[in-house]
């Protein structure tokens, strides 16, 4: 199991090759600073094709909404990264029905990881005997969800959208984890057969409150924290930079008439919205700039949540590593086949009553 996961790790998108070129960061981020700079300098100017200069100001104009995020998520992960990954586990607690789906979800929700980073945590998580329920309430619950992607979210489609996007994604994962469960009771699915693996004795507050004493906070200390957030951050900047130049592309080839016509909150809108979300595996920062285009160029909330969430539940990615993991296709295939209709029924009525 660990050499499969460890081979998984190195494959994902989200975790480059160790001494390997992260081509896409790099490449993202030249591309990103020339177009800024060249809107910053030359604004629209006459000598440069139309589409340059409206992919130039699109950059520019994104850059400039969601950097006070990507700067305040840095500082989010320098916190989050020497917290142990066991206070996640114990969060879960061994409780199985609603009460451990629950703390499944807001583990997930808390946990500032990717969409495809997340799975690594997932499949430990497995391993250290969370039900098939919990794990995928976590799963669910993740992606987007973390702290400095809410920030970007917020910034980006403002403060309420993000907190009706936050909660509904919960209620889905609170309801597709509960329906895992349910399955497995009914021996639908199979149980996992791992245990919960927590050091003996471990109590989340008291354990929290001896690690605070044994820390010496100092200023090499919080040296430390700066830097590994920043290389924590290369993991997410990579995608919101990709996501940044896809957004601009999308507004510089498609008119905001033809955007708003073909992604329009209506069903086929919403049908090509998902389709387009399947097809595209772009991970859950590099989605954030284009659904936020989608409610705010198209009009269609409604799509915007589809795009986030069902990105995530029909990653080939993600189903491969839980068939990895659980090694059962049916636990892996039913993710996408309980959550995708729970997205689009939730889709639909968004835009039915925005």
């Amino acid at each position: 199991m660990q050499s499969s996961q460890k081979q998984t790790e190195k494959h994902t998108c989200c975790h480059p090759a160790p001494n390997k070129i992260d081509y896409l960061l790099w490449v993202s981020l030249s591309l990103v600073v020339i177009l800024y700079c060249h809107f910053a300098w030359f604004q629209a100017s006459t000598n440069f094709a139309s589409w340059y200069n409206a992919l130039s100001m699109s950059v520019f104009e994104l850059i400039n909404t969601i950097w006070w995020g990507i700067a305040l998520g840095i500082v989010m992960l320098s916190i989050l990264t020497p917290i142990p990954r066991e206070f996640v586990s114990s969060l879960l607690g061994t409780k199985k029905g609603l009460r451990g789906i629950l703390r499944a979800t807001a583990a997930g929700v808390l946990l500032d990881l990717c969409s495809h980073g997340i799975l690594m945590v997932g499949a430990k998580l497995y391993e250290r005997g969370a039900s098939i329920g919990q794990v995928m309430a976590f799963l669910i619950a993740s992606p987007w969800n973390s702290f400095s992607l809410t920030l970007i979210l917020i910034a980006l489609i403002g403060l309420w959208w993000t907190l009706a996007f936050i909660v509904l994604s919960m209620l889905i994962a609170i309801s597709v984890g509960m329906i895992f469960d349910a399955l497995v009771a009914h021996q639908k699915l199979p149980e996992n057969p791992q245990a919960i693996d927590l050091p003996v004795g471990f109590r989340f507050w008291s354990e929290a409150k001896s690690r605070l004493k044994q820390t010496h906070f100092s200023p090499a200390y919080f040296s430390k924290m700066a830097i590994d957030g920043i290389k924590e951050s290369r993991m997410v900047m990579r995608w919101i930079l990709f996501g940044v130049l896809i957004a601009g592309l999308i507004r510089a080839f498609v008119s905001t008439e033809n955007f708003s016509s073909y992604f329009r909150p209506t069903f086929a809108g919403l049908g090509l919205t998902i389709l387009v979300a399947t097809i595209m595996e772009v991970c859950s920062e590099g989605s954030t700039p284009i659904a936020a285009d989608l409610l705010n160029r198209a009009n269609a909330p409604g799509n915007a949540f589809a795009f986030l969430m069902t990105g995530v539940s029909t990653d080939y990615t993600e189903v491969m590593v839980i068939r990895e993991t659980t090694k059962s296709w049916k636990i892996a295939l039913f993710l996408p086949l309980l959550t995708v209709p729970q997205v689009v029924f939730i889709g639909w009525l968004i835009n039915l009553n925005f």
